[in-house]
């Protein structure tokens, strides 16, 4: 079964706002066999709608279609249904109720007719109902091809989708299988793993396909099963994952597509019951922001010091001004006596702390643009590494944060 996500709406195609219902509606869809084939985002024009839908006739079993209905002028995408399907608009009496009160109780104020038009739907669609907004759902068909029309309001989109349209078309079509696994790896690029795992690769079922998703620092491996057994599917995931991991297991950090590094890191550290903080200079405080994105990071990580400015270096952390003097403020010297500083004044086991020239000018450092020491205070040790990891700016920070990560996780792993 096959489908196409369409987005309507000028403000997806000049950037002033991110489609995320299509990431939404593909994984929706997805976990129960159905096939994106295309994503496209079209203009508010009634006839590139027109001639989108046209294009799409009986080409995908499913057009999903996000945008252009609410209660503004602009909002055209009912009545581009009607011309499209040959219909005419009818008042919804269960809409129009469901809107009224919805306006009444959560706005405190009457209904407007232009409210109340969001209860104007083609005849001869089926209502997708919306218990969390006032634009109904559309569902219509064609010859072989169903259409779906959603409101663009993600939450509205949502409960449509979830409440809706994933029943039905479970309901109403045959799917075959569709199942992912993703291997979270991490310290090595693509081109290396992808030569680690060649003859893996080549020998994987003709119905399991794999896809690299590369990131600094980082590589996840996407397997996907397609079939009619969902058994079958089941046991070649699992029995080709066992083999891979005897392989890479020295950098498989986690098998699911949402557990990061930072996720993984978090259950680790509660794992072997210890503590972090860090002691930035050229990361501006990005490795506390990253590890505190994680729900109940306030089980391990007990705090930060964005030290940018050196005198801060030596007021807050106690670095040595003369071993800044000696130095300088972008050396081995200087990160280790920082990663020192941040474990004592924070208490905690481990403590990163970064110091580096992100550029793009040189600043008070003498080392070149790009040079990045990091050091990882353990309960026994102090590791300082350097690192010249170019430019642009954005880049030297990124790449700073994934290297700091990998070396927490070579050191916590000796504790599991």
């Amino acid at each position: 079964m096959k489908a196409t996500i369409v987005t309507i709406g000028d403000e997806i195609l000049i950037g002033q706002i991110v489609d995320t219902n299509s990431s939404f509606i593909a994984k929706s869809l997805d976990r129960i066999g159905v096939q994106i084939i295309e994503m496209i985002s079209i203009s508010d024009d009634k006839q590139h709608i027109l001639d989108t839908f046209a294009s799409l006739q009986n080409k995908v079993d499913l057009v999903v279609i996000t945008g252009g209905l609410g209660p503004t002028k602009d909002d055209i995408t009912k009545h581009t249904f009607c011309d499209y399907f040959n219909d005419t608009l009818i008042l919804n009496k269960e809409v129009e109720t469901h809107v009224i009160e919805l306006i009444e109780s959560v706005m405190k104020r009457p209904a407007s007719q232009i409210n109340k038009d969001q209860a104007l739907v083609p005849s001869r669609c089926e209502v997708l109902f919306n218990k969390v907004g006032t634009a109904p759902g559309m569902w219509m068909k064609k010859e072989n091809t169903v259409y779906i029309s959603l409101p663009g309001v993600p939450y509205e989109m949502k409960y449509i989708v979830e409440n809706e349209i994933i029943p039905k078309v479970v309901k109403e079509y045959q799917r075959p299988y569709i199942l992912h696994k993703t291997i979270m790896t991490y310290g090595q690029g693509e081109s290396l793993v992808a030569e680690r795992i060649e003859d893996w690769e080549n020998n994987l079922p003709q119905f399991i396909k794999l896809a690299y998703l590369p990131a600094p620092g980082r590589v996840r491996l996407r397997l996907t099963a397609r079939g009619t057994d969902k058994e079958i599917l089941e046991k070649a995931i699992e029995e080709n994952v066992k083999s891979l991991a005897k392989i890479i297991g020295d950098i498989i950090v986690g098998f699911d597509e949402d557990e990061t590094i930072e996720v993984v890191l978090g259950k680790q550290l509660s794992q072997i019951g210890k503590t972090i903080s860090t002691a930035e200079s050229c990361t501006g405080g990005k490795i506390a922001e990253v590890l505190t994105s994680v729900s109940g990071a306030s089980n391990y990580f007990r705090g930060s010091v964005v030290s940018y400015a050196t005198d801060t270096k030596v007021t807050v952390l106690g670095v040595s001004q003369q071993t800044i003097d000696d130095n300088s403020v972008v050396s081995f010297q200087v990160a280790k006596e920082m990663a020192l500083g941040i474990q004592k004044l924070m208490k905690t086991d481990y403590a990163i702390a970064t110091t580096g020239n992100a550029g793009p000018s040189k600043g008070d450092a003498d080392a070149s643009v790009g040079t990045v020491f990091i050091a990882l205070a353990t309960p026994s040790d102090v590791i300082v590494e350097e690192f010249n990891f170019g430019q642009p700016r954005e880049k030297v920070i990124d790449r700073t944060v994934n290297k700091a990560f990998e070396m927490l996780q070579k050191e916590i792993l000796k504790n599991l």
